[in-house]
């Protein structure tokens, strides 16, 4: 994989590196405190506003500790397995102005940890904004799709090599 990727950022016209902390939403965020993702997007331009490419990274997410179930008296607490995900993706982006973008991200998560995590389709929308010459401010949804969803909503930072 970092072959291939390495092949395809040769030809590329933007590589882009995240770092993004988030708060996972709705039963999600019932089983993990938060989340710490790093990604890597490969950019080419398709016309004067519109890039697409591909993107990985790494997200993980940091188990809770939850109360065991009703029945058992008295209630133990249990740490929750930190879940880890290895999405790959295209992604499409298409600037608005000159400083602000609108984009998302479409492929598929691959669960790396607990053993029993399976993955799913994954999808992210996002819009970024434009503070420096080379770093965005990124705020996105990024869902993990496969009987019920995986939610986090996540704000970073990307820089351009």
């Amino acid at each position: 994989m970092l072959a291939l990727f390495g092949l395809l950022t040769m030809s590329a016209q933007e590589v882009n590196a995240g770092l993004h902390l988030g708060l996972p939403l709705g039963e999600t965020s019932d089983l993990y405190t938060f989340n710490l993702t790093l990604d890597v997007t490969v950019l080419w331009e398709i016309s004067e506003d519109f890039e697409a490419g591909a993107t990985t990274g790494l997200s993980s997410n940091f188990g809770d500790e939850v109360e065991s179930p009703a029945d058992i008296s008295p209630p133990i607490m249990e740490k929750v397995d930190d879940a880890m995900f290895l999405p790959i993706a295209g992604t499409a982006r298409y600037e608005i102005t000159e400083a602000f973008t609108l984009g998302v991200d479409l492929g598929y998560a691959i669960g790396l940890a607990p053993s029993s995590n399976d993955g799913g389709f994954y999808f992210a929308p996002r819009a970024q904004y434009d503070i420096a010459d080379d770093l965005d401010i990124v705020l996105s949804y990024r869902g993990i799709s496969n009987d019920g969803t995986f939610s986090v909503l996540n704000l970073g930072v990307e820089y351009e090599f």
